[in-house]
């Protein structure tokens, strides 16, 4: 029996990977936590709440123009076209989900090839490869995406397109600087010394041991594309009416704040429950996968 456990002490020590390390000390993080139950709920929302609610969200009704929240039928109230402020909301959260999580995805793309390129080639290859990334940094991010919209037009392929073919430079950078330090590690040496070429050792070896800050990156790069996406849609360049996104809605409900102040309350509550699961999540992430704080 004490062999039998002294073994099966053994194995469980041995199956202590980083990453169950990781999730274990992620799971204490309340904050974190609390932050992935909010952003469940409001992701099944999105996804749910459009097919369940009684009105469309482009619905027009006349004699329901400004709706106090419970009056009329209506849940969270109307605005100024008697659309239903619920299923607007619903759909607002959707979109905004959708373009935060795209627009993160082809940032994702983007950065990793290029960083891990350039830190892994290094010499001129590198210098040019990051000189460019220099060179598009010193654009101002919102001139970029702006010339963008008003040259092609705005719609939500776009939006994603935009925002993510900016977001990628800083990724970029973070995943060259843990390239640098990567290329020289034995496990890549080795890989090398078999015969594995630039490629194979780029997907094999120097990506999947990046994935620790791409992951804490990317949880903090979508809050920051949904931000993005708000402020294009107060400058009347974002998700287009009557199609709805968080940042439309709050820009409506800025505008008919003293006539209608729950088509601005409610709106910013679920953007600030939003950027803050995402923040929170980041931040747990951080801390569990940080060698500093073992």
């Amino acid at each position: 029996m004490i062999g039998r456990a002294a073994t099966m002490e053994a194995a469980a020590v041995r199956g202590r990977s980083l990453w169950d390390d990781a999730r274990r000390r992620l799971l204490r993080n309340r904050a974190a936590v609390a932050g992935m139950v909010v952003l469940a709920l409001l992701t099944l929302a999105a996804i749910v709440g459009p097919y369940l609610t009684p009105y469309a969200y482009d619905a027009v009704n006349k004699q329901h123009v400004w709706s106090p929240p419970l009056t009329d039928g209506h849940l969270l109230g109307t605005d100024a076209l008697g659309r239903d402020l619920l299923a607007r909301l619903l759909m607002g959260l959707r979109v905004s989900l959708a373009i935060g999580l795209v627009a993160t995805l082809v940032s994702l793309i983007i950065g990793v090839a290029w960083g891990a390129a350039a830190g892994y080639v290094g010499g001129r290859v590198d210098e040019t490869m990051m000189r460019i990334v220099d060179v598009l940094y010193s654009l101002p991010f919102i001139f970029f995406v702006i010339l963008m919209m008003v040259t092609f037009g705005s719609n939500l392929v776009l939006i994603f397109v935009a925002i993510g073919a900016v977001e990628w430079l800083t990724m970029s950078r973070i995943v060259r600087g843990q390239t640098l330090t990567l290329k020289h590690k034995e496990f890549v040496e080795a890989a090398r010394a078999a015969g594995l070429g630039p490629a194979g050792i780029i997907t094999r070896h120097i990506v999947p041991n990046l994935l620790g800050p791409v992951v804490v990156y990317v949880t903090l790069t979508i809050p920051a594309v949904i931000l993005a996406e708000s402020f294009l849609s107060f400058l009347g360049l974002g998700v287009q009416p009557p199609m709805a996104s968080l940042g439309s809605l709050i820009a409506g409900g800025a505008s008919d704040m003293e006539l209608a102040p729950w088509l601005l309350i409610f709106p910013s509550v679920v953007m600030v429950l939003t950027l803050m699961g995402f923040n929170f999540i980041g931040d747990g992430l951080r801390d569990a996968i940080d060698p500093k704080d073992r």
